[in-house]
């Protein structure tokens, strides 16, 4: 037999060869049958089961919070996705939010229009996250490295423009727009520019040149180089989105909570980081899917909602959040080990 003609043992192949064997596969095992739709499905079923266990979860009220929560989850993980398909990370996210929650208030209590205080929230956003694209793909840093060293610069900047003190003399309307609901559903009307943003984000990555590239980007980066994708330019995007949309996520909430705090959103990368790959986007690059991010922060804020109307600790909410990340790491590990147990005779062949 021909070393053409051999059959390819694809649990040992790489990731790039597994993904283009994994078109041969019919269209509705290839979308349905996906960890993507597994993760969906435990929404479904945590909320069923939480409804008849957890007193008052099934209320309009429960839904409204649940949403509001993971509204700045929801938004962050979705160019936190672009990131990771790449193969980086960020974790300043949380502390750009106490940044732009901080700035926010300052232009406003000095008089600054609250309109253009906002645009200029989502500026420095912006720069935020220039500067981590910056030392990433100019300075050649490794992202873990870069974005400890900017969440720490970030949240310091922030805690010592206001230290201990809050600003919370924000305009009513705004602050009742961002938790006003959509009839009697208990749909916030912020999810309205969520669901934009989701929009826009997934045609953007499944659906354009740009995201196919972020894919190949995260598989190889050489090979991305030689398909003729501009790998500086496309982590620098990345980057410059997490910071656009972290500093879109502290305007939300400085005007949810009416205040503005240094320490607004801290430790909320966990939260993120952890939906993202629980959705099924890979901590190495290279594979992912913004319904199952999607998936992952619903299921994560399915969950925290359920323990805090049952009366658990937060120290125990933040244990099962962290137990959920393991998870999501170790998952694909297990998942290609059980594959490794499988009879030789049912390994695909060319």
């Amino acid at each position: 037999m021909s070393s053409i003609d051999a059959p390819i043992d694809l649990d040992k192949a790489p990731a790039s060869a597994r993904a283009i064997a994994d078109y041969g596969r019919p269209l509705w095992k290839r979308w349905f049958l996906t960890r993507e739709f597994a993760v969906i499905g435990a929404v479904i079923v945590v909320w069923i089961v939480a409804s008849s266990v957890v007193p008052y979860f099934g209320s309009t009220t429960t839904l409204a919070y649940l949403l509001l929560d993971a509204t700045p989850i929801l938004m962050i993980a979705l160019p936190m996705t672009f990131v990771i398909i790449t193969g980086e990370i960020d974790l300043s996210v949380a502390s750009t939010i106490g940044l732009s929650s901080v700035m926010l208030g300052v232009l406003t209590k000095a008089g600054v229009p609250i309109v253009i205080a906002m645009v200029l929230c989502l500026v420095l956003g912006l720069v935020a996250g220039a500067i981590n694209g910056f030392l990433v793909t100019v300075v050649g840093l490794p992202s873990l490295a870069v974005t400890i060293g900017t969440l720490a610069l970030f949240r310091g900047v922030a805690v010592g423009l206001l230290g201990t003190t809050a600003i919370t003399n924000f305009p009513i309307f705004w602050q009742t727009l961002v938790q006003s609901r959509i009839g009697t559903t208990g749909i916030p009307v912020v999810m309205l520019l969520v669901i934009v943003l989701i929009l826009i984000f997934g045609a953007v990555l499944h659906f354009t040149p740009f995201g196919r590239g972020l894919f190949a980007l995260g598989l190889s980066k050489d090979t991305a180089a030689f398909s003729g994708v501009k790998v500086n330019r496309a982590k620098f995007i990345a980057f410059l989105l997490t910071g656009l949309i972290s500093a879109l996520a502290g305007i939300y909430w400085t005007l949810r909570y009416g205040s503005a705090r240094g320490d607004n959103a801290m430790g909320l990368e966990l939260s993120v980081i952890a939906a993202t790959l629980l959705g099924g986007v890979s901590i190495f690059g290279g594979k992912g899917a913004l319904h199952g991010v999607i998936g992952g922060v619903l299921l994560i804020g399915v969950l925290q909602s359920a323990l805090r109307l049952a009366n658990v600790s937060s120290d125990a909410i933040n244990i099962v959040t962290g137990a959920l990340l393991i998870f999501s790491v170790l998952s694909p590990r297990i998942l290609a080990w059980t594959r490794q147990l499988r009879p030789p005779g049912r390994r695909r062949e060319k």
